[in-house]
């Protein structure tokens, strides 16, 4: 075609334009900017029809500059109210991402159809001004244009983005009345609309009624319950996928791998790596990723670092999770390493790479490295210090002890700290058993969040420590008083690729007459061996021997003893818990992995702790 183009004598503006056009529809956008450049140095007048051409290539290279140089030469030439010409300039600053602009062109349009309108909120959504976008499908329908099947795309995702789900509902009975209901796209942004509102019920109805279900909105409800904390039903939705002959893409692998990752499915995550090997999406970058972060959260390093280093390409995220694993593993040290190579690679970190490395030097008790990481967080890479990274210096320092230290770095803060600052020294307090100051602390946790449940369990659980039962009994009454609930700690099993969800107490699961029996026959081992509950922190103002009791039947141990039945011996126990297991599981899981000869990984909320013949990985710092 080109070809052809060249041979001809005389090329008038109709033929430039269809040249413009075509390379435009070929998605070369940067062709088309040249030919236009090329028939203004042959002083060939363009039309509109060309400048409509010419602002589709600058949308689709984000050519910002070569935009407005057309949009000066379209105000020159009167084609400025032109309602096609104006779409398009529209079109084109929203996909600069320039809304500063693209609004002054469409408050300009003396006539808005709804591709114009749509465009806008578009823009404003992808720009992360989702309640503009909503403010400005209220002013459309105010001004009598209907919406069509892509502005309700538009307009759900600005309800996700900013988790307005009543503004979500009205839509939704719009939808029904125009009769887009069953489009697959709009059906595919309800689901995505509900499940990031939370309310997965409603996503779930969308769903059903969906005459055909792609991989999209498969993958869709996927993230949804992975959103909320289902990682499970995550994965149950993923075998049925397959059931109906779905193929899965490298979104709907990054999801499931993320739900592996959620409850500590190895298994799991290693049967969807042998499906990934097979399809197309083996040396997709974001697949790569995902498989190195599922891994490590896995509690299986080496087939993170096996993955890793078989990835054709690393960009800081596939870095970021390597060091994130080793900071979960609490190797410090092999953190600081990869740091190295990671800028001899020439990948500049950002802020969550020191997040990772700062975590890391915290779990492994490395201090002064910790600091050194801190200072040149700044001073070398220019990368301002965040919440995030303040909270885990003073998780460093105050872990090690140096507690004044930690309250001094609160106290200079170049910003007013949160709750979540005041948490991680109020945790050192408890780890060091320093009550002096504690109130103080505590107070000031409280009032920042006194709707987080953790201040409240921190507070109550020392002065459990220390027997001030009075104390005690006033903070649980606060928090009771105030309405917080208080987080219900779970533990999650992975046998034979399937996981068990276990609760304090649990009474459920089908299996629970065989774990007690199993949890007795350990107790007796265990006292044998010369082990003694850890009771300070059971907040029960009741005998001794009805502590025990309770202790015994925290989740952990439930899980524990189910794998223990379930699973042949010598064999790896893998488990996670929701919350920082106790000091009475962290000593009992020491004795059963000494006295039934096991390897016992527990991943806590904080960090994993590997045990073997009677030692944790953590050295008891954690």
């Amino acid at each position: 075609m080109h070809r052809e183009f060249l041979k001809m004598p005389k090329r008038d503006v109709v033929t430039w334009t269809a040249m413009i056009l075509g390379h435009v529809k070929c998605g070369q956008g940067q062709k088309a900017l040249d030919l236009f450049r090329q028939m203004r140095e042959q002083g060939v007048e363009p039309d509109s029809v060309t400048f409509v051409g010419v602002l589709n290539a600058c949308a689709s290279e984000v050519a910002l500059q070569d935009g407005r140089s057309a949009h000066e030469q379209i105000i020159e030439r009167g084609l400025d109210s032109d309602i096609f010409v104006g779409s398009s300039l529209v079109d084109m600053y929203v996909k600069c991402g320039s809304m500063e602009d693209a609004q002054r062109v469409f408050n300009k349009i003396p006539s808005r159809d709804v591709v114009t309108w749509t465009a806008m909120i578009f823009g404003f959504v992808k720009c992360q001004q989702g309640q503009k976008a909503l403010e400005l499908f209220q002013q459309m329908q105010h001004e009598g244009v209907q919406p069509n099947s892509v502005t309700f795309v538009g307009v759900l995702n600005a309800c996700a983005s900013v988790v307005a789900l009543e503004e979500g509902r009205c839509a939704h009975e719009q939808i029904i009345q125009s009769g887009w209901d069953l489009d697959v796209c709009v059906g595919n942004s309800l689901v995505d609309m509900y499940a990031k509102c939370g309310s997965i019920e409603d996503a779930w109805r969308v769903f059903n009624k969906m005459p055909s279900r792609d991989v999209v909105i498969w993958t869709t409800m996927m993230l949804g319950h992975l959103k909320c904390g289902q990682g499970q039903e995550a994965l149950e939705l993923f075998r049925q996928m397959q059931k109906e002959g779905v193929q899965p893409n490298s979104v709907t692998f990054v999801g499931v791998l993320n739900a592996c990752a959620s409850v500590a499915a190895l298994e799991e995550g290693r049967c969807a790596h042998e499906q990934i090997l097979q399809s197309e999406w083996h040396s997709n970058i974001f697949v790569g990723n995902s498989l190195v972060d599922m891994y490590g959260k896995c509690g299986s390093m080496e087939d993170a670092q096996r993955v890793f280093n078989n990835m054709p390409l690393h960009d800081v995220v596939s870095w970021n999770a390597i060091l994130g694993g080793c900071a979960m593993h609490g190797h410090g040290k092999e953190a600081l390493r990869q740091f190295e190579l990671m800028c001899e690679e020439g990948v500049k970190p950002n802020d969550i790479t020191f997040v990772c490395l700062l975590s890391a030097c915290g779990h492994a008790g490395l201090v002064d490295e910790g600091l050194r990481c801190f200072t040149s967080m700044s001073t070398v890479y220019k990368i301002s210090a965040k919440l995030e990274h303040y909270t885990c210096m003073v998780d460093l320092l105050g872990r090690s002890g140096r507690l004044q230290e930690a309250e001094n770095m609160i106290q200079a803060l170049p910003f007013r700290p949160d709750g979540a600052l005041w948490m991680a020294l109020l945790g050192a307090c408890r780890i060091h058993a320093n009550v002096e100051n504690l109130q103080r602390i505590a107070k000031r946790v409280l009032e920042l969040e006194p709707e987080n449940a953790l201040g409240y369990v921190l507070l109550s659980n020392i002065y459990a420590a220390a027997g001030k039962r009075d104390l005690c009994k006033n903070v649980e009454w606060q928090r009771k008083e105030r309405g917080v609930k208080k987080q219900l700690g779970r533990t999650w099993i992975e046998v034979n690729n399937e996981v068990h969800t276990f609760v304090v107490d649990d009474q459920e699961h089908p299996q629970i007459s065989q774990i007690h029996a199993q949890l007795k026959r350990l107790s007796g081992l265990m006292h044998n061996a010369g082990y003694v509950p850890v009771t300070e922190f059971v907040l029960h103002d009741v005998e001794e021997e009805s502590k025990v009791f309770h202790l015994c039947h925290h989740s952990e141990k439930l899980a524990i003893a189910f794998g223990l039945i379930n699973t042949d011996p010598g064999t790896p126990l893998r488990i996670m818990k929701n919350l920082r297991v106790c000091e009475d599981c962290h000593t009992s899981t020491k004795f059963i992995s000494k006295l039934v000869g096991r390897t016992i990984m527990v991943r806590d909320a904080n960090r994993f702790h590997h045990f073997q013949d009677g030692v944790c990985s953590c050295m008891d710092y954690w």
